[in-house]
């Protein structure tokens, strides 16, 4: 069975999403984030990024990751490729084009969105967002997001959704990443297409369970 490490709050939501989507079975192991504990190497901390049992599995401490048949893999966008490639539906690649398509998407969200997104998560989390300090950060941050939105834009404008037209995997890896930015509602009212485009993926079932799991979660 496959297993997925990782608490709702962090970025296994990709893979629990996703999963889902899917409809998979899986055994679900809530690793918390060592920085989110006073002393995460006590002896009654809960399971954490640091625990020498998690470790073990992972020598890199991240979440997400699962185990699948014996393989191990820590990497949040090769964990979602993954496993829509095994198990196929209109979520996967149907030819090699969609593959590197669904390639392309999901690694650009990865290094050209998803810093500057959790700058801005990060400052309205912290209840900085009516600081000058933290509007200075978004500010940065949401000038910096301006070029690959606009990529995002013009391409959503003409495309419910980013590979094939249909709910893929790439749309289920962009979308949390954006999420990150959603709370700074100027950049999305400068690109409506893209706005609409996270609501549709939004309103999907799979994401509204996870959404209701992650709320339920202890922050």
């Amino acid at each position: 069975m496959l297993t997925i490490y990782g608490v709702y709050r962090s970025r296994a939501t990709r893979t629990l999403w996703l999963a889902a989507e899917l409809g998979i079975e899986f055994k679900h192991v809530p690793v918390i984030q060592a920085r989110r504990l006073a002393d995460p190497l006590a002896t009654d901390a809960p399971l954490n990024t640091l625990s020498p049992a998690f470790l073990a599995v992972n020598p890199m401490g991240t979440i997400p990751c699962i185990e699948d048949d014996g393989m191990v893999l820590y990497e949040s966008m090769a964990i979602n490729l993954y496993l829509a490639r095994k198990y196929g539906g209109p979520l996967a690649p149907v030819d090699l084009k969609e593959d590197a398509a669904m390639l392309q998407w999901s690694f650009f969200a990865a290094t050209e969105i998803e810093t500057n997104s959790l700058k801005i998560s990060s400052a309205i989390a912290e209840g900085l967002a009516e600081s000058d300090a933290g509007k200075a950060v978004i500010d940065v941050a949401a000038r910096l997001l301006k070029r690959p939105l606009r990529v995002l834009e013009q391409h959503l404008a003409t495309h419910d959704y980013l590979v094939g037209d249909r709910f893929t995997v790439a749309d289920l890896n962009v979308a949390e990443i954006v999420r990150y930015a959603q709370g700074h509602q100027p950049l999305f009212d400068a690109h409506p297409a893209l706005k609409a485009w996270l609501a549709r993926c939004q309103a999907r079932t799979a994401f509204k369970s996870m959404w209701d799991s992650r709320t339920a979660e202890a922050a």
